[in-house]
């Protein structure tokens, strides 16, 4: 390092090259999205908190989905947002930390929710009579901690490494947020071990989880099966199925963000499928479970008569 090298304070976020009336329009788009995410993931949590009928493992889990799709649009969203209306898209340096790490715990933790979701349905289908017994609140409440906290130390190994390494330049992140193999361009240094980790931290919430998932859906997928009653497989494979579509498109995405070459993608297809991990998918989550679920259709429909006889 030279001693006429100073250290960078800002970023700037090149987010998509497009024209000003085109930003303005997405800007408008994406703020509505953004906000109808907000209104179905807060039904949600209220319909969860408020019906007593759906307060079991399965809707606790849900809610805590519902919980890091909040947080995980918020921490990437309103600063996009905020850059669409501005001429410099900056964002300091240290706020590009946080945004990350954020970025990476909600990630994560997401990933690991959807595993323990996909156990609640095992044990729920595979063995119904020792389903209390197994799925305690006790046994629930570590689940979702243990989710949480494998989110946090995920980012907190990430942002260690990463902030062992010097920025002197260039400061122009080409991406919508300062997500981290984009960030990682920008350092005067080897980070051959940051790109290895981050490739490793994938395979632990991508590959692991997805391969428990599958391992949990083909033993669900042969006790259903043996289900002698019609509605009886009809209600199982509509609880599942809602499930499955979630963990399909969250996974996907992700692995071809973070696990497939670089090479064989484009900086703008990268973008706009970040843009679709972070934005679209905080929305699709509430309208898969709520649409194809009966009993939260069942309490909204109670929620509403409620509300018409105050």
């Amino acid at each position: 390092m030279g001693g006429n090298q100073s250290w960078i304070t800002e970023l700037i976020l090149l987010g998509f090259q497009l024209s000003a009336e085109m930003e303005v329009l997405l800007f408008w788009v994406f703020s509505l999205l953004y906000v109808f995410s907000l209104m179905a993931n807060g039904m949600i949590l209220g319909l969860i908190y408020l019906d007593p009928r759906l307060h079991t493992p399965m809707y606790f889990f849900l809610s805590h989905l519902a919980i890091i799709d909040i947080s995980y649009a918020s921490s990437n969203l309103l600063n996009m947002l905020d850059n669409l209306v501005k001429h410099k898209k900056n964002i300091s340096f240290v706020s590009c930390i946080i945004q990350m790490a954020l970025f990476l715990t909600f990630a994560a933790a997401e990933c690991m929710i959807l595993v323990v979701m996909s156990y609640d349905r095992f044990v729920a289908i595979c063995h119904p009579l020792q389903y209390t017994v197994i799925m305690s609140w006790r046994v629930c409440t570590v689940l979702a901690v243990t989710s949480w906290a494998c989110g946090f130390f995920l980012a907190l190994i990430n942002l260690i490494l990463l902030l062992r390494l010097p920025f002197c330049g260039p400061q122009e992140v080409n991406h919508i947020f300062c997500e981290i193999l984009s960030v990682l361009k920008l350092a005067c240094a080897d980070t051959w071990i940051n790109e290895i980790f981050v490739f490793a931290g994938g395979v632990f919430v991508l590959v692991g989880p997805l391969s428990l998932v599958l391992i949990s859906y083909m033993c669900i997928l042969w006790a259903i099966l043996k289900i002698q009653s019609k509605e009886g497989r009809k209600k199982a494979f509509s609880t599942c199925s809602s499930h499955l579509c979630v963990v399909g498109l969250y996974f996907g995405i992700a692995m071809m963000i973070y696990l497939v070459p670089d090479k064989s993608q484009q900086q703008e297809q990268q973008k706009i499928l970040t843009l679709f991990y972070s934005l679209f998918n905080p929305l699709l989550n509430p309208l898969i479970y709520s649409l194809r679920n009966n009993q939260v259709k069942g309490a909204f429909y109670r929620a509403l008569r409620k509300m018409r006889i105050i």
